[in-house]
């Protein structure tokens, strides 16, 4: 009889330590699993912070290459682009130009851009797709042109341990600086070239009558912010209208002189001198005496027309 108490206690005590194996075994099998759960997890995170990133420098190449492109048709034809933003549409997602395929837009459209981001994903075990996308072209301030890039992303991992869904918004700047101006370019019949770039002398162009910042500003041809002027988008379209982000310079007339432009009697602000426009105006002491001005820019100047 007491050997039977004593058996059937080592049976109990046998199955409550299978049952104890069993859980424990469940119990790291859970924790285990989702060890790799959260793992997987974290580089997938990882994965779609790169990918955030790497799609703000591929958006930067197409919006670079599409200026250079715009500007270089603006060259060839002597016409401006009546409409960037279609121009733009064409280029990065056809690859083309007036339905010519151009070979500077390899590895800039949205599907090359596509064919890299699952390329890249392939490599990770990861399944990933972009619709509804989504692109334009804009500016928010004088000296940058903004690509927006918007989709919807489904992000998956290849044996469904973890998903995304979200909407995806981009945005990247290409700077307006060192590309032409289209404005000079076509009214000076390509004679003439000049390259964006931002004055050092905002609000201190004149101090005590002495004008060195304004004569530099001149002689160095720097542009500068004038609500009243067009934007660099503007001037790509040969569209001469106030703009929130316009820019605006003053025309360099030795250079006109040296290439037998002929030259105008009116405001040197490039984009009244550029036009039929032509206010009121006059020559400012101490500084060249080709170096005319209207009234309104007389102000915008610091000077005392």
């Amino acid at each position: 009889m007491l050997k039977q108490k004593k058996a059937q206690i080592f049976s109990m005590i046998a199955v409550a330590i299978i049952l104890l194996f069993f859980v424990s075994y469940e119990i790291y099998s859970t924790i285990h699993e989702r060890q790799i759960i959260k793992t997987r997890v974290k580089t997938m995170d990882s994965f779609l912070f790169s990918l955030e990133q790497d799609l703000v420098r591929q958006l930067y190449i197409s919006g670079f290459r599409t200026i250079f492109l715009a500007e270089s048709e603006i060259a060839r034809t002597g016409s401006y682009i009546l409409n960037f933003s279609s121009f733009f549409q064409e280029a990065i997602n056809n690859g083309t130009i007036s339905g010519i395929p151009s070979s500077i837009l390899d590895g800039a459209k949205i599907s090359d851009i596509q064919d890299n981001i699952q390329g890249n994903a392939r490599k990770m075990s990861i399944i990933i797709n972009l619709s509804n996308i989504k692109v334009s072209v804009s500016q928010e301030d004088p000296w940058n042109v903004v690509i927006y890039f918007n989709a919807t992303l489904n992000m998956t991992d290849e044996n469904n341990l973890a998903s995304w869904y979200k909407n995806e918004s981009i945005k990247a700047f290409v700077t307006i600086e060192n590309f032409e101006d289209p404005l000079s370019l076509l009214n000076t019949q390509g004679k003439i070239t000049r390259k964006i770039i931002k004055t050092l002398y905002e609000g201190d162009y004149v101090s005590g009558g002495d004008k060195t910042h304004l004569s530099l500003h001149l002689e160095n041809e720097y542009y500068a912010n004038n609500t009243d002027a067009p934007s660099f988008l503007d001037r790509i379209q040969g569209l001469n209208i106030p703009d929130t982000n316009g820019i605006e310079s003053f025309v360099y007339i030795p250079k006109l002189t040296a290439q037998d432009i002929y030259i105008l009697d009116k405001s040197v602000v490039d984009y009244i001198y550029f036009s039929s426009q032509n206010p009121p105006y006059s020559s400012v002491s101490g500084m060249p005496s080709w170096f005319k001005i209207d009234s309104q820019h007389c102000t915008r100047y610091q000077l005392s027309c």
